[in-house]
């Protein structure tokens, strides 16, 4: 169904309730990411890095935001190593960029360097959100999906399998959304994406579908087209 796609995973999904990381489940994407090249589709990937840093710590530090979101970026980064060389490590070639100016550790975000590596089948993993205080990896996702033209983001989420509602943690009477639009996200206040970046994939046309990661396999069903979680479109 798609050709070109960014799967925006949470630093929460690669943890485990032990460790910062989560070996398994880092091979295991790999493994589904492996299934998916083959299929020829290209694929780059956005990490955040809340498994290594929460806003809600940086406040009980009561640092300045700017400072905050400085060090959510690096944990970004630290991430996107960790994907990288898991990815590499189970046959799936990986190239890193970020958005922070780090010459040691990868090169600068930059799409036509990007786009080559997609061409020549490997996995493009970004870091460093967009470089900017005040924006999330939402935006940062938006802003790369956007820049190397991608048909769609696809947004794996721990402990929901779409949009809701409201809360099905807290709302019985919460139901799913099968599809929606980027205006009623907006117009209704759904937190499954920041305005920011809905705005971004509005303008530039790009889909998100918002499922669960509780099973891999998820993400290669999305590729080919099933009907899973919440499609959110123009």
């Amino acid at each position: 169904m798609y050709k070109r796609i960014l799967l925006k995973l949470s630093g929460e999904a690669l943890a485990s309730r032990e460790s910062t990381f989560d070996s398994k489940v880092i091979a295991d994407i790999a493994e589904e990411l492996k299934q998916i090249n083959a299929l020829g589709v290209e694929v780059a990937i956005v990490v955040g890095g809340g498994n290594i840093i929460r806003g809600k710590f940086a406040q009980q530090m009561n640092l300045p935001r700017v400072e905050a979101d400085k060090m959510g970026m690096l944990g970004t980064m630290i991430n996107a190593l960790a994907v990288m060389g898991g990815l590499e490590n189970n046959g799936v070639k990986a190239y890193m960029q970020s958005a922070v100016d780090c010459p040691k550790v990868c090169d600068i975000a930059d799409n036509r360097k990007a786009l080559e590596h997609l061409a020549k089948g490997e996995v493009v993993v970004y870091g460093g959100g967009t470089g900017n205080p005040y924006f999330s990896t939402d935006s940062g996702a938006a802003l790369r999906a956007a820049e190397i033209g991608c048909e769609a983001i696809l947004m794996a989420k721990n402990g929901v399998d779409g949009v809701y509602t409201a809360d099905p943690d807290s709302d019985p009477c919460a139901t799913k959304y099968d599809t929606l639009t980027y205006r009623e996200v907006l117009d209704k206040n759904l937190k499954v994406i920041d305005a920011t970046a809905a705005a971004m994939c509005m303008e530039a046309g790009i889909e998100t579908i918002v499922f669960s990661m509780a099973d891999l396999h998820n993400i290669t069903r999305v590729v080919l087209g099933e009907k899973i979680g919440t499609t959110i479109t123009v």
